[in-house]
């Protein structure tokens, strides 16, 4: 009888634990499938030499650089705004995207607002997001339909003044991307429709002053560090460059979608992957206390 009870008990506990190592995988896999589900981005394939349309494309660290103020620039409302406008007050997060952008500029802002929801300081308050597009093609409506979307996703209605989503000139692109160091190429798309740029992902961190504070690789950024580049840059403090690991994005093609159905079908063979797992795991620690238990009532 006690063998039977402690064998119930052993068995209680291998569910919990596998109950909430399912609950684990489960959440990491979402994770995952919302990084790379089918149709948002694809993987390209593996190289060790960047195609040669990267030349010309990545991120140069131009600490401490002033960005030219004067620039002019519109809202998401179509009003003519100089970037001066935004600085004097509190530090800034720019990112260099374009709004119609099929995979990696998505990723950068959802990696940014994600980060920005953990983070305690507040949008138009403590520091302003300026998102600019490197696109001239691209007006007021993507803009704002952009500004929307990305507020409805931080889930601050209130902030909607320390967000901002500008469109402007090929002149003034230039000249803030020079100065930030943003360096893409515009390559014809595949189907021959749309607009499309090969670049590189970062977000900066800018100075009340102007001044380029922090650069921040890739698409997926950490709340402890985007706090303290805030906290350093909101002192007019600029901080060191860091590894230049560069995250690209440069092909798409609407019409087949191949490499994003391969990324869905590893998720969904990883996530079958974990079934198995967990079934084995809880097999093997039944089993292993049932035993125990045994061994314990013959003594």
């Amino acid at each position: 009888m006690k063998s039977m009870n402690r064998a119930k008990m052993s068995w209680r506990r291998a569910v919990s634990t596998a109950v909430l190592l399912l609950c684990f995988a489960t959440w990491a896999s979402s994770l995952v499938a919302q990084v790379s589900s089918y149709g948002d981005k694809q993987a390209g394939q593996r190289s060790d030499k960047p195609p040669d349309i990267l030349n010309g494309v990545g991120i140069a660290q131009h600490l401490n650089q002033q960005l030219p103020l004067g620039l002019t620039f519109k809202d998401d409302m179509g009003k003519p705004v100089q970037l001066s406008s935004y600085f004097g007050k509190r530090p800034v997060i720019l990112a260099l995207v374009y709004y119609q952008c099929p995979m990696l500029c998505s990723e950068e802002l959802n990696g940014l607002t994600g980060a920005l929801q953990m983070v305690n300081f507040v949008p138009g308050k403590d520091f302003d997001v300026l998102v600019v597009s490197i696109d001239p093609s691209e007006g007021t409506n993507l803009a704002a339909a952009k500004k929307r979307t990305y507020l409805k996703r931080y889930g601050h209605p209130e902030t909607y003044n320390g967000w901002h989503f500008m469109t402007g000139t090929q002149e003034n692109i230039d000249a803030l991307t020079k100065a930030v160091g943003f360096g893409y190429v515009k390559i014809p798309a595949p189907d021959g429709t749309l607009t499309q740029f090969a670049h590189a992902s970062s977000i900066q961190i800018v100075t009340p002053e102007g001044r380029l504070a922090q650069y921040y690789m890739g698409v997926e950024y950490s709340p402890k560090d985007l706090r303290l580049g805030l906290v350093e840059a909101s002192a007019n403090r600029i901080g060191s460059p860091v590894d230049n690991i560069l995250t690209y994005c440069y092909h798409y093609d609407p019409q087949t979608n191949k490499h994003s159905l391969i990324v869905a079908r590893v998720v969904q063979v990883g996530g079958f992957t974990t079934v198995v797992l967990l079934g084995g795991f809880m097999f093997v620690m039944f089993r292993r206390d049932v035993r125990r238990a045994h061994h314990l009532d013959g003594e």
